[in-house]
Order: C-alpha cells, then sequence, then structure tokens
C-alpha cells in the first residue's frame, strides 16, 4: 500500500532540497534508526481532487503551509476537506529544534503582501475556522508580532465570519509581542510546549519552558475572552507523571485546550522516537486531562495542533456556553 510517508518525502525534497540542506545544523549528528511505524499511525497517500486544489490554490498565492514544511500526516485527509495550516513570515526558521523538520537558516525580509494573499486563500476556501502558525523569527525586532497582528485584520476584513486561531512563537525577549497579537483580537491563541520540561535541552533547546508558560498565561490575562491552547508530544523519552505535571501547569496558566499527538521522525538526523504510544494511553491521557479542568482536549497517536481545529473550536464554544447558563 502506498503510504503518505513517500508522498511527504517527496513534497519535502521540493526544489532539490535534501534533509541535509534543510537542516545544517544537524549535519554532524550521528544518525538515529527510524522506527518502522504501527498500524494505527500509517495512513494513505493522498489521491482527492479536492486535495489537489487546495494544493494550488496555495501554489497561486505562494503561500507557506506547515501541513507540508513539517511533514504533517494528516495532510491528505484535512486538504482532502479544503483545510490548510497558513504558515507565515517565510519557511526559514531561526531555531533548530531537534523534532522540528522546518528548514533552519537565516530568512527573508517580511512579504509586506502576505497578510492579504492569506486573506484571499481563506476567502476562496471558505473557511469557517482557520489556524495561522509561523516560524520563529528571532531576527525581527518583534518576533513577527505586528505581521499575525496584519493578517488577523486582513482575514477579518475579507472573511468576517470566520474564526481565527493563532499558533505563535515564544516571542523571547521581544517586549509588547504578545500584546500586539491578542489586541489583534484572534478567537484562540494557541503556544506549543511541546516536551515535559527535562527533555526542553535537548527537544527544544532554544526555547524556555516557564517563559512558554507565561505567555499563555498573560494572553489570557490580556484577554479573558480569549481561548488559550497547547499542545504536547508524546514518544520523546518523557514519563507519565511528568505529562500529568504538565497539564497541572498548564491549568495554572488558566489554559482552556490540550493538544496530544506523537512525535514522528522526520529524518535520520532529528531526535529519535523512544516508543509509539498506543491509543489507549492518550484515552487515559485524554480522560486525565478532562479530570483536571480542560475544556477541550483531542489526543490520540494523530492529534496535531491545527488537526480538526474547525470542530474543535466549535465543542469549545459550546462547552463555554453551556458553564455559562449554570
Amino acid at each position: 500500500m502506498r503510504m503518505i510517508g513517500s508522498f511527504m518525502s517527496k513534497a519535502m525534497d521540493k526544489a532539490g532540497l535534501t534533509a541535509r540542506a534543510r537542516h545544517p545544523e544537524k549535519i554532524s549528528k550521528p544518525d538515529s534508526p527510524m522506527r518502522r511505524k504501527p498500524p494505527w499511525i500509517r495512513v494513505k497517500a493522498p489521491t482527492s481532487e479536492a486535495f489537489f486544489e487546495t494544493q494550488n490554490l496555495m501554489r497561486r498565492l505562494r503561500l507557506n503551509t506547515v501541513c507540508e514544511e513539517a511533514a504533517c500526516p494528516n495532510i491528505g485527509e484535512c486538504w482532502a476537506q479544503k483545510h490548510a495550516t497558513m504558515m507565515i513570515m517565510g519557511d526559514v526558521c531561526t531555531r533548530a529544534c531537534a523534532f522540528c523538520n522546518i528548514s533552519t537558516g537565516i530568512p527573508s525580509q517580511l512579504d509586506k503582501f502576505e497578510p492579504q494573499r492569506i486573506a484571499s486563500a481563506v476567502a476562496e476556501l471558505d473557511l469557517a475556522h482557520v489556524v495561522i502558525t509561523s516560524v520563529d523569527r528571532d531576527d525581527l525586532v518583534d518576533g513577527g508580532a505586528a505581521h499575525f497582528a496584519e493578517v488577523i485584520t486582513k482575514v477579518r476584513e475579507g472573511s468576517p465570519a470566520t474564526s481565527i486561531e493563532v499558533l505563535t512563537p515564544d516571542f523571547q525577549k521581544k517586549n509588547g509581542a504578545i500584546e500586539e497579537v491578542v489586541s489583534a483580537r484572534p478567537d484562540v491563541f494557541n503556544h506549543n510546549l511541546e516536551t515535559v520540561p527535562r527533555l526542553y535541552a535537548t527537544v527544544r533547546p532554544g526555547a524556555r519552558y516557564f517563559l512558554s508558560l507565561e505567555l499563555l498565561n498573560e494572553a489570557k490575562r490580556l484577554d479573558p475572552q480569549i481561548f488559550t491552547k497547547s499542545g504536547l508530544m508524546v514518544g520523546l523519552g518523557e514519563e507519565k507523571g511528568e505529562v500529568l505535571q504538565v497539564m497541572d501547569d498548564l491549568r495554572a496558566a488558566n489554559v482552556d485546550f490540550l493538544t496530544i499527538g506523537q512525535y514522528l521522525q522526520p529524518t535520520r538526523k532529528h531526535h529519535p522516537i523512544a516508543r509509539f504510544v498506543e491509543p489507549e494511553e492518550f484515552e487515559t491521557y485524554k480522560r486525565s486531562a478532562y479530570g483536571k479542568g480542560f475544556q477541550m482536549v483531542s489526543a490520540s497517536p494523530l492529534t496535531r495542533s491545527s488537526y480538526h481545529a474547525d470542530n474543535d473550536f466549535k465543542k469549545l464554544k459550546a462547552s463555554r456556553e453551556q458553564k455559562l447558563t449554570f
């Protein structure tokens, strides 16, 4: 059976880019074995007409998507439904996280016309909900916060009924950045912790766990009506107790929505998979998270931050409205 991994390996090699060219900082690292995926992880390669229509639209409007750049396993399903996660500010990141397949290097200048092109794509796809993320832009004075705000504004102008979710970097040492993004009034503010604090030095070396928690807490403080969201990968070597502690930390930061998914190793140069977490364990995490007070939890092997984000947002709103009636 032809699997999406084969499709994505070809897609990620577009324009002659190889894993080595995309991740120059990882060239000297030893190869890690690539584990064979269990049956519950494998998905079919995309073949639907709607998938290729979405792909063509992204090419025509010269837009990047995290779906392609991060080699998301759900791209076939999501693009077939004309759902795509827009990735702004280019396709080159200033960070070098050990888990991520996005290219690392020196980014190009911001494209001032990108916000309007994003708005055009949202309108053409007739999206009820859109997720907008970005590469890390540590080279920019504001980390790209003003660009995020401009994208939100343009989407609102072109598609006022569309709910907007932003998945931002941590804006480390960027004073006023979080205020600028929140002032643009996204419906959901998402920032992923990615892993447990013990593993940050090897998995997410450019980030700081408690800084990311504070970012989420500050978003809620600035706008108590905004939904806040964060995500974790499992299978990196974390212990169950550590995952439960992260849940407690997120609840202390007033985070509403938690996603948990299986880490998948992009290349032999990336952080190895410690284990494949079985579906039953994800269900256990989901029950624990709801027990700790999250309004919405998505936990499964293929869960990603923006997977089924439109339906999850509807459930999140319904959960809040239900609580307000009591």
